[in-house]
């Protein structure tokens, strides 16, 4: 089945974000968690907190390109510590990331309506307990809001 990337698909996921709880929502383009390519849009709101986690298997690595919007990337190292930051837009000569694995990272949106397209190997696993930061609070967490307005202040660092 031919899928177009357009501006209608890209109001629908980001209206679905919007709807949501976590303020995020992704389409996917393949068929099943078990497929070898996982292809997706994810759509994320201002104040959607992604735990910091790394992929450890070595097919994991992932690239992203923003479509709309502008997503901010924090890079760790495995204490925590902050070693880099981007901000990707679809407007900037920054578009996107090509993550190799085991790099902690975590993503949020500056602005409403961001999307980004995601691909990565499949098949898809939930994250491992040592593929989840563990000096950073999980999501839901009494303690993401902070943690989350934390990281919105070190892009101004780098």
């Amino acid at each position: 089945m031919i899928r177009y990337i357009n501006a209608t698909l890209l109001d629908e996921v980001g209206a679905e974000a919007k709807a949501s709880p976590r303020q995020r929502k992704n389409r996917n383009f393949h068929t099943s968690d078990d497929q070898p390519g996982q292809r997706l849009l994810n759509a994320i709101e201002p104040g959607s907190y992604v735990m910091p986690h790394r992929h450890l298997d070595p097919d994991k690595s992932e690239t992203m390109v923003v479509l709309r919007g502008t997503l901010a990337l924090v890079i760790f190292d495995d204490a925590g510590a902050i070693i880099d930051t981007a901000k990707l837009s679809a407007n900037s000569a920054m578009l996107g990331v090509d993550l190799p694995y085991g790099t902690w990272h975590t993503v949020f949106a500056l602005v409403p309506d961001t999307v980004f397209l995601e691909a990565k190997a499949g098949p898809y696993r939930p994250l491992a307990p040592n593929e989840k930061a563990p000096w950073a609070p999980a999501e839901g967490d009494a303690g993401a809001p902070a943690y989350l307005a934390k990281l919105m202040q070190s892009l101004e660092r780098f």
